[in-house]
């Protein structure tokens, strides 16, 4: 795995604020992830280098989080976080910028088939029921159909499983609550009741729908051996010195004043700029994993609790050979929605073959729960599930096992962000907004068309840039970001029809 030569460093002339005593920087950027760097980048192309990227790990990457997994001569560089590039390109039409810097720096990535390559099991066994699986492909495109017509014609929103009633899609059968989940949860983190029916309409067609401004309907896995975050390494080396990046450098509180923002760290020390941008998860502000002095304005709050992070969790396993299905995924429906549901294979051509490797993945409320259960326990519920789906079968002890545990981390706190109906326009406008003109907001989360995406935090990154930028230039005609003070329904709510 690379990891850039960037280490501790201040050896940048500071510049002096004529308002106060002199900031370390004229720019705090807070995390090193997509977003992070996206902002990084576009300051420097408009001949601004006077800035420090604090990240609290040991490499750039945030969510682009890369491990060696496998028993000792049968390794392999796999992702805890994000792995696909999401919609590449139509033609001529838009391109992901995600894939844009794949394609720049010889990312290895394969192909992958969501619903072309696809084994159906249940309790009892190997099980077709892929007519319901397809069924619930077609209900999941009617859905984010219907969903973008009421954002076009102004309908209030209501949540993904009221649209899905709606369209007439009511899943009964546990075949069918499981290939409803695997359109929804596996691709949200959280449930159709927890997600709002226009924002994930949006969110989809945007990124998947041509037809809609999207990029394609077209996946790549990274198989990168050097992980997927290489990309955005290799992008930070060209533009980044040592001296502008601080790695393992965690941020405790952040305190604004009219001269600008100061950082404390953990280790004691502190820096100061003249605007911060925090690029932090969602997860992690609501947590209060960092503290902010004085404490954020009320409509900033309401904002950042109002939406919800998703946690959507990989389960590692490596047996000494294959014995599962041929096909890319697999789906397995249990009585309980989101048991264990979504299988995938990597040892198959064009992933890694031979490898032995294959993973399930759970989401929501379900990924939470495993976190708070032992290694052994998580694995043996596993194990109980693939002796359901292979009765015939002895199934071995794995030769490695590992999940990583993103909600319990004070660094994440969850995987992505995700639109609960109750969480209306004005609301994501204050999550955007920043506090002033001195701090600054910006990740997936804040992304109005692509929230939870990659290719989301990239475009909030250059667009926070821009506007940090701007104000670093023509500092007398800095503005930030508007909010709205109060975030009101449209009708009041009233006791006048209730007999």
């Amino acid at each position: 795995m690379v990891h850039p030569p960037f280490t501790s460093g201040l050896t940048v002339p500071a510049r002096i604020n004529a308002t106060g005593p002199p900031n370390d920087c004229q720019v705090l950027i807070l995390g090193g992830g997509v977003a992070g760097i996206m902002a990084a980048r576009t300051l420097h192309q408009r001949g601004i280098d006077n800035f420090r990227i604090v990240e609290a790990r040991e490499e750039l990457g945030g969510r682009m989080k890369s491990f060696k997994f496998g028993a000792p001569g049968r390794e392999y560089v796999l992702e805890l976080g994000a792995d696909w590039i999401h919609g590449t390109q139509s033609g001529n039409g838009p391109s992901n910028p995600i894939y844009e810097l794949a394609r720049k720096h010889n990312l290895s990535t394969h192909p992958n088939s969501y619903r072309g390559s696809m084994t159906t099991y249940d309790y009892t066994g190997p099980v077709d029921y892929l007519d319901t699986f397809y069924s619930a492909v077609d209900a999941f495109a009617q859905l984010t159909v219907a969903g973008g017509k009421r954002v076009l014609r102004g309908f209030i929103d209501g949540t993904s499983r009221s649209g899905y009633s709606l369209i007439g899609a009511k899943p009964r059968t546990h075949h069918e609550v499981a290939a409803e989940y695997y359109q929804f949860d596996w691709e949200y983190a959280q449930t159709p009741e927890q997600s709002s029916w226009l924002a994930s309409s949006w969110a989809n067609n945007f990124t998947f729908n041509v037809d809609q401004g999207g990029f394609s309907a077209e996946n790549l896995l990274s198989t990168d051996q050097r992980g997927f975050a290489s990309i955005l390494q290799a992008e930070a080396a060209e533009f980044l010195t040592e001296e502008q990046v601080l790695l393992n450098t965690t941020v405790k509180t952040i305190k604004r004043s009219s001269n600008g923002v100061s950082v404390s760290l953990t280790d004691g020390s502190s820096l100061s700029a003249d605007y911060a941008l925090v690029t932090f998860s969602l997860g992690v502000l609501q947590n209060d994993d960092v503290l902010f002095d004085p404490p954020l304005p009320e409509w900033k709050a309401e904002a950042i609790h109002g939406m919800a992070m998703g946690t959507y969790t990989k389960i590692y396993l490596q047996f000494p050979e294959k014995f599962w299905f041929n096909t890319e995924f697999a789906l397995y429906a249990d009585h309980e929605r989101g048991w264990y549901p979504v299988w995938q294979g990597l040892d198959l051509e064009g992933f890694f073959p031979g490898s032995g490797i294959l993973f399930v993945t759970v989401t929501g409320d379900f990924a939470k729960r495993i976190e708070s259960l032992t290694d052994d326990i998580v694995k043996a519920e596993v194990l109980a599930v693939m002796r359901s789906m292979y009765p015939n079968v002895t199934i071995p002890e794995p030769d490695a096992f590992y999940f990583p545990r993103w909600n319990n981390d004070p660094l994440y706190r969850g995987s992505y962000s995700n639109w609960p109906a109750s969480l209306v326009s004005g609301h994501h406008r204050n999550l955007r907004a920043s506090v002033g003109d001195r701090l600054w907001f910006g990740g997936e989360a804040t992304s109005l068309k692509y929230y939870g995406y990659l290719h989301g935090a990239y475009y909030e990154g250059q667009r926070m840039g821009s506007h940090i930028a701007q104000c670093v230039e023509h500092p007398d005609l800095c503005v930030g970001l508007p909010h709205i003070d109060e975030v009101l329904i449209a009708q009041p709510y009233t006791t006048e029809f209730v007999m």
